[in-house]
């Protein structure tokens, strides 16, 4: 385990990442020339998101929910639109818009917070789509090309707030060695 207390406040994470907004963009250029494999940098993320992830209870934040927009592809929709038992058509029609920054056949729901959240949980948590069930894409591998997202999603996730901070405690301006299944780089 890490030694570093696990932030949840929203508003303590909100205002630390506005003051640390320049050390987190010099942090990503840090990792992007790190000399380090892809596959060990995803070890070493994957280690701290489930430590992380087991202290924190998504269900009692859901801030996700209020300040991310899911992409969703028609098979997210059908299943979602099963789920409330509502035609697929009316259900596009109500909550539906194209994504404008992804391919064709990419959705988004029309507003925020998700119009499905109530009372700090989705309506219709079992058909939730994949990039809901995925968020905050932490567990996913190839964590180096995905730091656009990761800095984007630092002030709104408290997941992604303490893994990026732990990872800016544990491998910035650091010595390290790596050993075939060992990290020997975190006390951790």
């Amino acid at each position: 385990m890490y030694e570093m207390e696990i932030i949840t406040d929203l508003h303590k994470i909100a205002s630390l990442a506005k003051a640390r907004n320049d050390e987190n963009w010099r942090f990503r250029a840090y990792i992007k020339n790190l000399d380090m494999d892809i596959e060990e940098l995803d070890k070493i993320v994957h280690k701290i998101n489930k430590d992380v992830s087991s202290q924190i209870d998504c269900t009692k934040c859901s801030n996700c929910c209020r300040k991310s927009i899911p992409v969703l592809d028609d098979k997210n929709i059908v299943q979602f639109s099963n789920g409330l038992n509502m035609e697929v058509s009316v259900f596009k029609e109500q909550y539906i818009i194209q994504d404008e920054e992804e391919e064709e056949g990419k959705y988004n729901f029309n507003s925020l917070p998700c119009p499905f959240l109530k009372e700090g949980i989705c309506t219709n948590y079992n058909n939730r789509p994949k990039d809901c069930q995925s968020y905050p894409h932490l567990h996913k591998d190839e964590f180096v090309f995905r730091l656009w997202n990761v800095i984007d999603q630092y002030e709104i996730c408290p997941i992604v707030f303490n893994v990026y901070e732990i990872l800016k405690e544990k491998l910035w301006n650091k010595r390290f060695s790596f050993y075939e299944d060992e990290i020997d780089l975190i006390d951790y």
